[in-house]
Parts: C-alpha cells; structure tokens; sequence
C-alpha cells in the first residue's frame, strides 16, 4: 500500500533523517527544510539522474552555475520586479495574512460557491474567479466577508483587507553602503543566469542552434504562505534547461521536451499514470510564455499540484535583454535599423544573420522530485507471519544507501574484520554510500534498511569466517534483496560484480 498522506511522509522523513524542519532548536523557520544524512544522498542522486540524462547523455547540451545575487536591472528587464507577485490579503481582526487563491481554495464547497456566485465566476474555472477578485480588490474585500470566508487560523469568518501584489523576490543589500545603487536580488529562479550567459556559452563552445544549456541550484521566493511540507518553501533548488532553437521549429522542439521529461520521470519511479498533463490557459500563461505545459503529480493528500514546468518561452527573455542593453548604450547595433545586438543573438544556421533564438524551457524542481519520488517508493505490506513492514522502493541509482554491510556479531573481530574489507572494496568500486551497519540485532538491522530503501544487505556470518556447521559456506555472504526478501548466498569474490550488476 503506497502513502496515504503527506504525514506519513512527514514522519518516516524526520525518523530517518531525510528532512529536518529548519532553525528547529529556535521552534523553527517557515518554509525552510534542512536535508538530513539520507535527505542529501537522495537528493544528490536526483540531481545526478537529471544531469546525465540531459546533459551528459546528450550532445547538444552544455551546463552552466550561475551566481545566486543578481544585479537589480536583470530582474527589472525581465519582468520579475514589475509581475513576480502574488495577491495577498490580511484578516483585521488577527492580523494573519493569507495568498488570496490559497484562501479561497481552502474553504469548504458552499463558501467557494458563494464567492464565486458573488463575483459572477464558476468555481470550476478557478483561475479566472481569483483573477476577478484580484482585478476588483474593493469588491473582493466585500466578498470574502459576505461568503463567509474564514481564517484557516482561528476558524472564524475573517475581517479581510482588500487584495494587493506581494513581490515575492528577496531583496538583499551588496556592500557596505546601503543605497539606490546597492542592492541586488536573490534570484527567484535560476533561468535569468542563463540568458544573461547566454553569448558567453556561445562564444566559449562555438555551439550552433539547436542547443541547450542546464543548470541546477538554488532559487529564492518570498512565499506568502509556504506550506504542504517541502512542496511548497521559500528556500528552493530547479533543475531547469533553456533549450534555443530556431524561431518556427520551437513548437515541435515544445513537444519533444514535454516526451523526454515524461519518460525521465517514468525512469525515477513516477509513472506517466500519475501526471496529468494541463496545457496551461492563455488567460493563466507567466507573462513571457507563449504555451506552457505543466505536469501535474498526484500527490497524497494534496492531489494533483505542479512537479514540472515546461515552458515555450518564446524570444521574450533575450530580447527583452537585448532591447534594453540596446537602450542602455552597452552594445552596439550589429546593424542600423535593428534590434539585433551583438551580445544576444547568435547566427542563423542557414542564413548565418544574426538571429534572437525563440527558447524551449523544461523547469523542474528538486524538492518537488523528491517529494514524489518518495511518495512513489512509500510501501506499506503485510508479511506472510501477518508483520507490517514500511519499505522505500526507490530505484537503484536513487537509493541513498546502495549497500549496507553487517556484520552478524559486532563484538566478533574476525568477522567485523572481513565485513569491514568488504565494505572498503564496496566503496571502491563507486556504487554510491556503502554503509558498515554494526547495530547488532541482524531482523532491526533489516527492517531499517528497508524503511530508507537500501537495495541490498550483505551479512557476514560464522560461515563467512570457516567457523559455522557447512564449510562450503566459507568466503562467502548473504545478500537479501530489499524489494522480494530473498536472501542469496555469493562468494565475496564475485560480490562486487554481482552487487554492480544489479544497481545498474
């Protein structure tokens, strides 16, 4: 039985440290996760999965790492300063604020019905309902007290203020003095790096169009209210690739992305039957897509919410950058009467005249990932003796603990010798974390092995060592597997090969 609830998660994540509250000895900070001694080899994994499938695995791609402070005029020309917001409001009488679709979307049936029936919307179209409430912030004060919405903290119908914009971007101040002149961003995603690199990668590999360039790291959202665990944070990490191609062929380069992801997803354990596929409504589209497919995971208790954004972007960011260098006196014009300028355009492979690509973006993020890889993997089964186990069935390469080593009597060197040497040479061989489990009851050994998602337990025993009843048995080990519980014995020669394998 797979997870039936984000607490379930929740609970085998703090328990086996794989994600921890952030600043929790101080009660705790909002929207901020700290990943534990599992949590970081799984998500580590996650992102080398990502990498080499699209960028190793790939000859049309290249990676990049972008500064996580931005200066204040790429974010300006972007658009982040003037639409990267959300509509908040404020309950008066507790002072609690709330994201407007939040609000709404979190009260019971008969009020979103009546709010909807107020403002002359359909629940069913939600978006539009939360876009007339933001376009009328007045009207839409009036409503939510008339519909009887209610403050998700006290329970109470809430006294509510009128919507307003809250930019969601991290101010930060750069260098000692803090003025007009001195202060920058923390990046709201890691996209804007890329197109402001954009001639660099160009110039430094000699790349032709089609290509790409990818890059994973950390993005920085002021959320009004983070929630739904780590769903939902204001410190994030995205897997994100800008994909340039010629301007005409970005449609069916759309398509070819949306299958890629698709089928990558399907190799970390989330089935295709699990997202839905929504093509995003024109009325709905950021402010620089031109089409927008967005994956949407069934998540326990949530439903089906965002796990990737894949995103026709169009020429809108290097030509919004182009045009404002251009304005800005920093380039000069490649030709009169032209935007084309030289640092954002790249020749056209047929006409060689100087082009701004059109850009296919496939956004993904980390925390979201794994959050559905665990919610995957999450097993709960009966044992033929009627025991419950939980069990994590992660793929292989994802698995944070590929080998776990026990020896059978800890307190017995000639064994914890040989298990020790055996893990030693595991390591070697670059599986990923092979780990020396010397906990010394072999049944609590297994069952906690198996709640992390650990393929495979090698135990070094009396036979291992000529001192047990069958002396065929010498030199060699058990392997049990995590997912049938079958238990094998091979010959600590051949281990290595039989454990790579496997992993594979």
């Amino acid at each position: 039985m797979p997870a039936q609830s984000m607490e379930e998660l929740v609970s085998l994540c703090k328990r086996r440290g794989f994600i921890f509250q952030g600043s929790e000895i101080y009660g705790g900070l909002q929207g901020f996760y700290d990943y534990g001694p599992l949590g970081v080899e799984l998500k580590n994994n996650i992102k080398a999965a990502w990498w080499r499938s699209n960028v190793y695995e790939r000859d049309d791609m290249e990676g990049l790492d972008a500064s996580i402070i931005m200066h204040r005029m790429v974010l300006r020309h972007s658009g982040h300063e003037a639409t990267f917001s959300d509509p908040m409001v404020d309950n008066k009488k507790n002072n609690k604020r709330y994201r407007l679709d939040h609000l709404v979307k979190d009260q019971k049936a008969d009020v979103q019905a009546k709010v909807a029936e107020l403002m002359g919307e359909s629940v069913e179209n939600f978006a539009a309902l939360v876009a007339a409430l933001n376009a009328n912030p007045a009207r839409a004060s009036q409503v939510l007290r008339e519909a009887g919405v209610r403050d998700a903290f006290s329970g109470e119908v809430g006294e509510w203020t009128e919507p307003k914009p809250f930019n969601m971007m991290f101010k930060t101040t750069i260098g000692p003095v803090a003025d007009e002149d001195s202060y920058g961003y923390l990046r709201p995603e890691t996209a804007q790096g890329i197109f402001t690199n954009f001639k660099n990668v160009v110039d430094s590999t000699s790349r032709r169009l089609p290509f790409g360039i990818a890059q994973i790291g950390k993005a920085f959202r002021n959320e009004i209210t983070p929630r739904n665990f780590i769903f939902r944070v204001r410190e994030l990490e995205q897997m994100e690739i800008e994909f340039f191609c010629v301007p005409g062929t970005d449609e069916d380069w759309h398509e070819h992305w949306l299958e890629k992801r698709l089928s990558w997803w399907e190799a970390q354990g989330v089935p295709r039957s699990k997202i839905e596929i929504l093509d995003v409504p024109k009325e709905d589209l950021a402010h620089y897509s031109k089409r927008t497919y967005d994956l949407m995971y069934d998540y326990p208790t949530l439903g089906h919410e965002e796990i990737e954004g894949i995103a026709n972007r169009s020429d809108y960011d290097l030509g919004s950058h182009t045009k404002n260098q251009a304005e800005l006196g920093l380039v000069a014009q490649v030709e009169e009467n032209t935007d084309s300028i030289a640092k954002l355009t790249i020749p056209h492979p047929e006409t060689n005249k100087p082009v701004v690509p059109f850009v296919i973006e496939p956004s993904a993020g980390v925390d979201r990932a794994m959050l559905a890889v665990l919610s995957e993997a999450f097993t709960k089964e009966t044992l033929e003796n009627g025991n419950e186990r939980i069990v994590l069935k992660l793929r292989p390469h994802l698995a944070p603990i590929k080998v776990a080593v026990i020896p059978l009597a800890r307190n017995r060197e000639e064994i914890t010798t040989v298990a020790k040497a055996i893990k030693a040479e595991l390591q070697g061989l670059g599986l990923g974390r092979v780990l020396y489990e010397d906990s010394g009851n072999i049944g609590k050994a297994y069952r906690r092995h198996d709640e992390v998602g650990t393929p495979y337990c090698v135990t070094v025993d009396f036979d291992t060592v000529g001192k047990g009843e069958d002396p065929a048995l010498t030199d060699t080990v058990t392997v049990r597997d995590r997912d049938t519980l079958a238990q094998e014995r091979v010959k600590i020669s051949e281990l290595g090969g039989w454990i790579q394998a496997r992993l594979r």
